[in-house]
């Protein structure tokens, strides 16, 4: 692992432990594509067991919980772990695990697909990958999948785009861009594929300015930058919004392999 995945891999245990309410409510789930990819690719029936590593706060475990998947969310963040424990609490194909990509505590060969939604650029590396062959079944499948917010397609996303790169406290470092295909390549035992779904979410202000804060690299309140950056977003949403409400565009990107 490279010292910067290894320093963001030591800080994302902690990061968003001050932002969970905002992730439960503002972040974006996935559409339903991903499911059927899953099904159809990776063979998923009734009777699969996913492991959902970096589970947070339950968003992607919650897609396949409804789609009839037995589920076990393997979270080392105690805030985002609790609120997927409320989350999710009417579902017995749930289990929560205190763990981490690289100690999942999970049996040898017991899940069919080992799936990390918004998180694998946190823990990317060797010790993840034996792992994740590990904890898989002969023939399990590996999918890594991410809302990739779109940064030009509109003026509002253009200027929002401006205010992260100019408040952002350590933006440019801790996006997942920072996967590459070298690093996909070394990952996956033998050849992924990439599939690509549109998603989008709108919000009023209230929504746009949790959504904002829901990120790790937006600063909080009580940081010098804060109310300048919450000033500019209210600039930029008055200038944008019609009828009250704002996009966001992403691609959701989902890499399936072995």
């Amino acid at each position: 692992m490279s010292p910067l995945l290894t320093d963001m891999a030591t800080d994302s245990t902690k990061r968003f432990s001050d932002r969970v309410e905002n992730y439960v409510r503002y972040r974006p789930s996935y559409p339903p594509e991903v499911v059927d990819l899953l099904e159809r690719e990776a063979g998923l029936s009734s009777d699969s067991v996913v492991a959902d590593i970096g589970s947070g706060t339950g968003i992607s475990a919650e897609m396949l919980l409804k789609a009839g998947f037995s589920v076990i969310g393997v979270e080392p963040n105690g805030p985002m772990r609790e609120a997927a424990e409320r989350l999710l609490a009417d579902y017995t194909n749930f289990k929560s695990v205190e763990g981490t990509a690289q100690e999942t505590t999970l049996p040898d060969q017991s899940v069919d697909l080992v799936l990390a939604a918004q998180a694998f650029h946190w823990f990317a590396g060797e010790e993840t990958r034996a792992e994740f062959s590990r904890i898989l079944k002969p023939g399990g499948k590996v999918a890594l999948l991410w809302n990739v917010r779109l940064v030009d397609t509109t003026p509002f996303l253009r200027d929002y785009e401006a205010l992260l790169l100019r408040y952002g406290t350590d933006y440019n470092t801790v996006r997942h861009e920072t996967i590459d295909s070298k690093i996909l390549g070394g990952f996956f035992r033998r050849m992924y594929d990439l599939h690509k779904f549109p998603n989008v979410q709108t919000f009023d202000y209230e929504g746009l300015e949790g959504r904002l804060l829901s990120s790790s690299y937006a600063p909080a309140p009580g940081h010098p930058n804060h109310a300048s950056m919450i000033a500019e977003l209210k600039r930029i949403f008055g200038l944008y919004q019609q009828g009250g409400m704002v996009s966001i565009d992403y691609i959701t990107e989902v890499y399936l392999g072995e």
